[in-house]
């Protein structure tokens, strides 16, 4: 790394904001300088370096050819930095930070934080709402939260609640049915990023290969809980994104039964993860949340008792 020192940190910093943004006002914007500040910075790496890393266009700062590879090293390099930062100002014993999928984060788990920092008041909660698995050792995330079926390489998984669906619709729409093939002649909301299908609760009941009517199709599942909420039609629900809904009458779930989809929901942890109190001290709390919300869910809609 001896090369680092013929080179000051400063100017590759306002190189690779210029690389990223495309302009010396976004990057001085970003890095809180002057135009002029930026722009000399460059001068000044480009003369240490020996070598033009920009073309100076009416469009901006065009990375030159040869420096396209450089800039995105730049750009992994100080992702990286940022990341041992963020590492280094970090509370290990205050700060739990958790990576939980947005409709579980959104749907069921923002609704419980206050009975958790009632319960671990020494104990904040960081919630990233996101539903990708980083490379453990380029993040902060203490312990996640994923739907799948237990095996993601490189991360350790437990497993919290086997996931089973449902039809669930509005109480008023449930009132014309009789039985469950009478749910064919209702629209269906559909899920397009969902790891099943309609087949897999046709099947269940009798009817596999039935022709499912679609009336809207989302790519996100809470839409599709709102669009039921709102009496747009029928949707294949899960017990943790309907708990509050069918607990509270908006939705009922007619029919029955309950089918695994072989998916589950985990808590994922990296392979070489050292133990942790807090994180320890969360897994039993959401696990004894999960537990009583589906000891009540199972009293409001029976089938998934």
């Amino acid at each position: 790394m001896k090369n680092l020192s013929q080179v000051h940190l400063n100017g590759l910093r306002a190189v690779e904001a210029v690389g990223r943004l495309g302009s010396l006002q976004a990057a001085a914007d970003e890095l809180g300088v002057s135009i002029g500040a930026v722009s000399q910075q460059v001068i000044k790496t480009e003369q240490q370096l020996g070598r033009l890393l920009f073309e100076r266009t009416s469009r901006g700062m065009v990375p030159a050819e040869t420096a396209v590879d450089l800039l995105a090293r730049l750009s992994d390099g100080f992702r990286h930095l940022s990341s041992a930062v963020d590492l280094a100002k970090r509370s290990d014993d205050s700060v739990l930070t958790i990576s939980v999928a947005p409709v579980f984060a959104a749907r069921w788990l923002v609704h419980r934080i206050p009975a958790f920092s009632e319960r671990f008041p020494e104990i904040g909660l960081r919630i990233d709402a996101n539903d990708r698995l980083t490379d453990a050792s380029h993040t902060d995330v203490d312990l996640r939260i994923r739907v799948g079926r237990g095996h993601w390489p490189g991360f350790k998984a437990e497993l919290i609640l086997d996931q089973r669906v449902v039809p669930v619709c509005t109480p008023s729409m449930a009132e014309r049915l009789k039985q469950p093939a009478d749910i064919l002649d209702l629209p269906k909301i559909i899920d397009g990023r969902a790891m099943f299908d309609w087949d897999l609760w046709l099947a269940a009941v009798g009817l596999a290969g039935a022709e499912i009517k679609a009336r809207h199709s989302f790519s996100e599942a809470s839409l599709c809980l709102d669009a039921a909420i709102a009496g747009q039609g029928v949707m294949l629900a899960w017990q943790t994104i309907a708990s509050h809904q069918l607990r509270h009458g908006q939705l009922v779930a007619p029919f029955g039964p309950a089918v695994r989809t072989g998916f589950g929901h985990y808590f994922v942890t990296a392979e070489n993860a050292r133990w942790s109190e807090k994180v320890e001290k969360f897994k039993r709390w959401l696990k004894r949340e999960i537990e009583d919300d589906m000891e009540r869910l199972a009293k409001a809609a029976p089938v998934f008792a």
